[in-house]
Parts: structure tokens; sequence; C-alpha cells
């Protein structure tokens, strides 16, 4: 298998490269600016790339990401403070974010004899983005068959659907991920700022492995009231 990894920079895009770097399936990775704040997770993306020796490709989304408004990641509204379970997260969601790249990393991959398309969706998006869900990947991955029929047979890989940011962790490490080289604040400070829905979920989630976290937040304990009650 030649696995092509839809890596943003963040924690689990470079937790995947690196599982499948270990067990020798790693190709390519590719990214995404679509004018997001948070664009310096592209630098940790480069970074993976670089540290793994397998060409990244970039591709310049800007001209579609600002005809897909109304987002927080996007557009000048405030990213929310709390968890992902909470209904202000919901502004956070870009219409049709994964399919589009999913589908421009399907045309790579079957251009460049790849096998497979990889991305690090997981059970904790479900709730608010629904191209990350399994009904969504299924029949993502039937319509890209029908696309390239005859043509190519590029197979979609999401290891972590059904699994949890924890497990995501967990598999990282044991790959050997260098967390602290991985990008997941949506505000794109300084620092991770430790109480936006993705770095509250990064935080839970090294919690809920039982291994350390290595990221600097500028709030660094914000995240034990955010998820008070989404534990039990």
């Amino acid at each position: 298998m030649k696995a092509i990894v839809v890596c943003s920079g963040g924690l689990d895009s470079v937790s995947l490269a690196h599982v499948l770097a270990n067990q020798g399936a790693l190709s390519r990775l590719v990214s995404f600016d679509y004018g997001q704040r948070h664009l310096k997770e592209l630098d940790f993306a480069a970074r993976c790339a670089q540290r793994l020796s397998v060409p990244h490709h970039i591709i310049d989304m800007r001209s579609i990401g600002a005809a897909l408004s109304g987002s927080a990641l996007t557009d000048d509204i405030d990213v929310p403070d709390g968890h992902y379970a909470e209904e202000t997260m919901k502004i956070t969601v870009v219409p049709n974010r994964n399919a589009i790249m999913l589908t421009i990393a399907y045309g790579i991959a079957a251009a460049q004899g790849d096998t497979a398309v990889a991305t690090a969706v997981h059970g904790g998006d479900h709730f608010i983005y629904p191209d990350c869900r399994p009904a969504f990947t299924r029949a993502f991955e039937a319509m890209q068959h029908a696309a390239l029929d005859g043509y190519a047979n590029v197979t979609l890989l999401t290891p972590f659907v059904d699994q949890s940011k924890a497990d995501i962790v967990t598999a990282g490490a044991q790959a050997g991920t260098p967390f602290a080289q991985t990008w997941s604040c949506y505000k794109g400070g300084a620092l991770q700022c430790g109480r936006c829905g993705t770095c509250i979920e990064r935080r839970e989630a090294f919690h809920l492995a039982g291994i350390p976290d290595p990221t600097v937040y500028a709030d660094p304990d914000f995240w034990i009231a955010a998820t008070q009650g989404t534990q039990a």
C-alpha cells in the first residue's frame, strides 16, 4: 500500500502520518491553505513531511475558502471557548471542507500511483462536523470508486473514525510522534490557547490516555472546568 495522508499539521493527522510511516505505507502528505486563521499549522505539516522524508503538496484553496464564509476558522468571527460538545462550536464548521480536500487528495493519489488516501477523522469530530462521520466517509469512498472507475483503484483509509482522540494519542505515542511538533489551536496565536474546543479536546485526550502532554498552552488549566460532565 502507498498512502497519501491529508495532513493539517495537527495532532491527529501527524500521528496518522507517523503510524503509516512506521508501517512503510506512507507515500506523501497533502495540506491545504484555505485561508484559515490558524495557518501556522501548515508549518507543522511541512516539518512532518521533512521529518518523514516524503513529498509535501500544499494546495492553495484560498479563493475557495473565501467563498465558504461564515466560519470562525476563516472569517473575522471569534473562535468560541469551550468543549466540542457545546452547541457554540458549530461556528467552526467550514461547509464541505473535508469533501473538497479529499476529492483533491484522491486526484493526486490517482495521478501519482498511490493506492490509498488516509484521513485522521475520529469519533470526537462526529458531533459537529458532518463530513467526519462514518456515513460520509463510506459514501465518499463509494463515490470516488465510481469517479475513478477503470483508471485507478484508491481506497479511503479512516483508521480513527470510530476511535477517540485519546486512542489517537496512544497510537501516535507508539509510533514515536513528536507531539510538541503539532499544532491544534484554532486561534493561531503565539501559543496554543488552551481554551478553544480543539485545545480542550487535545488536553483532555492526553489526560485520558495517561500520556504526558508536552504542549505549552496559554491557559493550561481551562480544560478541567470545560470537560466537567463530558467524561461520564
